[in-house]
């Protein structure tokens, strides 16, 4: 069985360097940098070489940059667009290893064992990985051993060399009074410096050979353990600033003075105990395409192509129970040009037949041009689909089907086609709401994202047809309804009046269109036809009054 080898990527400029890459009109020149909001002010997230150049740094003050570079370019990170660009690049990253684990935020692990010889060796295929990143914009350093832990010290920590913290703890800044005291409390020799840790390993030194993990360790800062900064800096007072500096310690005294995370750390990077790496999840991609031997390009033939490619995409999304939300078509024309047509649907499904008609009404927005070389449907969001259970007897299951088809396939279907000509955005349906306020007894939701409602709750009393916001009428302040009122520029004489209805207020929550207090409504039939919705306010923190507020015909 091989020895196990794990292969460590860490791109110290990744976020500033995929943000270049995907705006090509930006200048790779000019300094640039992705600024995160800490705290209450913002500091440098990632940069790219331009910027390292002028002496910028990761985690300063974006003030203190502007101060240094006032030509620094800049944008706010966003962690799930990294994230998301970081599986994008693991997905390729496959090529080299099936085991590819994310390092977040900025780097992936490889368990290559048994790769290396298929590209040549270790050091060619470290250096095929080097190339490949080089090309696309990508700085990358690599770090090769036995385990998890050594591998990712030697990528990041690898030819670089620490400054010395100042610090009142360090023999050579006592004073000479002291020394002889200091020596005795901690000493690496009598008299003598601390050890001299900035001797690391060269850059080109990425591989630590099978079994020299703990002698290639030593030289690097104690920060190469994966340990918290507090505990780096609480280590660096005491001396003990390199791996090979804490090996030459008790285990006892550093695991009751610094917690079990280092002692753990430790043995992880020299293999005593184990570290499982574990790779992403193999998110299935469902996506078809036809590629034609003589470019087409009459609306018939376009429609033959959907209806071959169409059935194998939802054959794919039936095997894993999914049925897809937003559709993509993608037509690809002979003179290079890419031609995206997105469909939604009201709710998931994996029916060629629902898919079809929803096709048919997008394809005469496809230009052809001077013909298509390829089409490609890509289920870009998908859902869950549950099978349904049949009933005891045909005859049950037949009327089951019929009812479920009904109620809810036919205005699902009638939504996927309403939003492919207008858009599902625009298409709204109406649902009850647990309130007694009457302007709150019902939401608008999106029709396509959610279920039709069941029932609506019976009312004692009657609401109106329509409703808008209460308008004050020029009417006596009385408790009952009067004989005459000025609403709308017209005088509405009541012929009959039903009522009251008394509604108070949430008191819970302080709402503006209710501070005339508790209301008194009243359904009025006039004798000019109208039959209205009125209140009487009993007032609040405004005026008693009447208002009107809807309309029962």
């Amino acid at each position: 069985m091989p020895h196990r080898r794990v292969l460590c990527l860490w791109f110290p400029r990744f976020d500033a360097e995929i943000h270049l890459r995907r705006h090509k009109n930006t200048a790779h020149t000019m300094p640039f940098g992705i600024v995160q909001q800490t705290g209450t002010q913002q500091v440098l997230y990632s940069l790219n070489t331009a910027a390292s150049a002028l002496g910028l740094y990761c985690g300063q003050p974006l003030r203190d940059a502007l101060a240094m570079a006032p030509q620094l370019q800049t944008t706010r990170h966003t962690p799930s667009r990294s994230k998301q660009h970081l599986m994008a690049l693991a997905r390729w990253a496959g090529q080299y290893s099936p085991w590819v684990a994310l390092s977040i935020p900025d780097g992936l692990n490889l368990d290559i064992t048994g790769c290396a010889h298929l590209f040549g060796g270790e050091e060619a295929l470290i250096t095929d990985i080097q190339t490949r990143c080089l090309q696309m914009g990508l700085s990358v350093r690599c770090g090769l051993a036995d385990t998890l832990g050594a591998a990712w010290a030697i990528s990041r920590y690898s030819g670089q060399t620490s400054e010395r913290p100042h610090s009142g703890d360090a023999i050579d800044q006592e004073a000479r009074a002291t020394r002889a005291r200091a020596a005795k409390r901690r000493s690496w020799e009598r008299g003598g410096t601390a050890r001299a840790y900035e001797q690391t390993l060269q850059s080109a030194q990425s591989i630590i050979p099978i079994g020299q993990a703990r002698k290639m360790l030593c030289d690097l800062p104690a920060a190469a353990l994966r340990i918290e900064p507090q505990t780096v800096e609480h280590l660096s007072r005491l001396g003990l600033r390199c791996i090979g500096d804490i090996l030459e310690q008790p285990r006892t005294a550093l695991a009751r003075r610094f917690g079990k995370d280092l002692i753990l750390r430790l043995d992880q990077a020299l293999g005593s105990c184990p570290e499982p790496l574990s790779p992403l999840k193999d998110v299935p991609h469902f996506g078809v395409r036809l590629s034609f031997p003589e470019p087409i390009g009459t609306t018939p033939d376009i429609i033959a192509g959907f209806d071959k490619i169409a059935p194998t995409l939802c054959e794919k999304l039936k095997q894993h129970g999914q049925g897809v939300r937003l559709l993509q078509v993608e037509a690809s024309l002979t003179d290079g040009t890419l031609q995206t047509l997105k469909i939604g649907l009201a709710q998931p499904t994996h029916d060629p037949d629902k898919i079809r008609p929803l096709l048919l009404l997008k394809v005469d927005d496809i230009d052809p041009g001077f013909g298509i070389d390829m089409l490609r449907l890509v289920a870009l969001h998908c859902e869950p689909v549950h099978s349904h259970q049949h009933s005891g007897h045909m005859h049950a299951s037949e009327q089951a089907r019929q009812t479920h088809v009904a109620n809810q396939d036919a205005i699902a279907d009638l939504v996927g086609r309403l939003g492919t000509r207008v858009g599902l955005e625009a298409i709204t349906c109406v649902h009850p709401s647990d309130s007694h306020i009457p302007e709150k007894s019902a939401q608008i939701r999106s029709a396509a994202w959610s279920k039709l409602a069941p029932s609506w709750p019976q009312t004692p009393n009657m609401r109106p047809i329509v409703a808008w916001p209460p308008e004050a009428l020029n009417v006596p302040p009385v408790t009952t309804p009067p004989a005459v009122f000025r609403w709308r520029n017209q005088t509405c004489t009541i012929h009959k009046a039903f009522g009251p209805e008394r509604i108070a207020p949430e008191w819970w929550f302080d709402d503006p269109n209710w501070r005339t207090g508790q209301r008194d409504y009243w359904r009025v039939l006039c004798e000019n036809g109208y039959m209205l919705w009125i209140y009487y306010a009993h007032g609040g923190s405004l005026s008693a009054g009447w208002f009107c507020q809807g309309s029962f015909l």
